[in-house]
C-alpha cells in the first residue's frame, strides 16, 4: 500500500471507531470524529497532512 492508500484506510478506521465509540460509549467520541474530518478537510487545501509524515517516518512508500 502507498502512503495515500493507507492515509485513506487509518481515516476510515478512526472515522468508524469514534462513530461506534460515540454511539455505545459516550456521545464526547463525536469530537474526535470531527476532529478527524477536519484534519481531512485542511489536508485538501494545504496538502499536508501530520499522519503522512508519520507514515513517511515508519517506511510507507510513496505513490
Amino acid at each position: 500500500m502507498t502512503v495515500n492508500d493507507t492515509l485513506r484506510a487509518i481515516a476510515g478506521f478512526f472515522v468508524l471507531v469514534s462513530v461506534a465509540l460515540g454511539y455505545f460509549v459516550h456521545p464526547g467520541f463525536f469530537l474526535f470524529t470531527a476532529f478527524v474530518g477536519a484534519n481531512l478537510l485542511q489536508s485538501g487545501f494545504s496538502k499536508t497532512c501530520p499522519m503522512m509524515l508519520i507514515l513517511r517516518k515508519a517506511g510507507v512508500r510513496e505513490g
